[in-house]
Formats: C-alpha cells, sequence, structure tokens
C-alpha cells in the first residue's frame, strides 16, 4: 500500500505527535506498514514550512525537523514528480499531491486539507484524513 502525505500531516505530526497525524508518521517509521510516496515539490514545501519562524517555538525540543524529515524521505519513494495533471483541486498548489500520487502508484493521499478532501477520490486515488487512514491501515487483510 502506498500513500501521499500532505506536507499538513508532516506539520502537524511533529507539532502533536500522539494525534492521528503523528501516529501515521510513527507508524510509518515503526512498522513500514505502507509505503510513503515523496516529490521534490513535496520535499520542498515541506522543509520551507518546517522553517516557518512562528512553527520553530512549537516543535519539541531537541527536534530537528529537517532531519526528522530526512529519515522519513530516506525511506520513502521517491518519485521524479514530473508527471502533468490537469487541474483537480480548487486549489492548484495541492496537484502536486495527486501528481505524486499518481506517478507512485499511490491508493491515498492522506490531508487534512479541505481542497483536498472535497475530491473525495481523484483518478482512482483515495483522499481521506489521517484518523480515516489508520483505520485502513488497522483493517484486517484478506
Amino acid at each position: 500500500m502506498r500513500a501521499v502525505l500532505d506536507v499538513n500531516v508532516y506539520v502537524s505530526a511533529l507539532l502533536t505527535p500522539h494525534g492521528a497525524p503523528g501516529r501515521v508518521v510513527e507508524r510509518f517509521l515503526r512498522d513500514a506498514p505502507f509505503e510513503i510516496v515523496l516529490s521534490p515539490d513535496i520535499a520542498a514545501e515541506a522543509l520551507r514550512v518546517f522553517g516557518y519562524p512562528k512553527l520553530k517555538r512549537y516543535f519539541a525540543a531537541g527536534v530537528v525537523p529537517a532531519q526528522w524529515f530526512g529519515d522519513i524521505a530516506a525511506r520513502a519513494l521517491v518519485v521524479a514528480g514530473d508527471r502533468p495533471i490537469a487541474p483537480y483541486s480548487r486549489d492548484p498548489a495541492d496537484d502536486k499531491y495527486i501528481a505524486a500520487a499518481l506517478e507512485g502508484a499511490a491508493g491515498y493521499i492522506v490531508t487534512g486539507d479541505d481542497d483536498l478532501l472535497a475530491l473525495g477520490v481523484c483518478e482512482g486515488v483515495a483522499i481521506v484524513g489521517p484518523a480515516a487512514f489508520l483505520s485502513i491501515l488497522d483493517r484486517p487483510l484478506g
């Protein structure tokens, strides 16, 4: 199973590690029950957002977001990020998640973004929130 995680999931995971986004990332790092698909555009946005001064003060002491994200990226399936797609989302900046999912053959986009969640399914990719994705991970196989 493959999934693209929205940058808001990574940020939320850092800010509230025991919340659903934090548990999604923790499951990936601990058990790897799914593969994360990552594109250069998504990685660049994550690193840019991690540097926002208004967020830095909320990160736990000793946590270096770029290193934390580097651990994730090292285990992720990194796609080239050059797949052109038609605009899908109400926010064109969100289409990079759909492009990465299609390029990496991901079945899910995990996000807290209402513009993406409003799509529900796009080109066969299910767009779900972190709590719903955890439920999917917890479903028995078979």
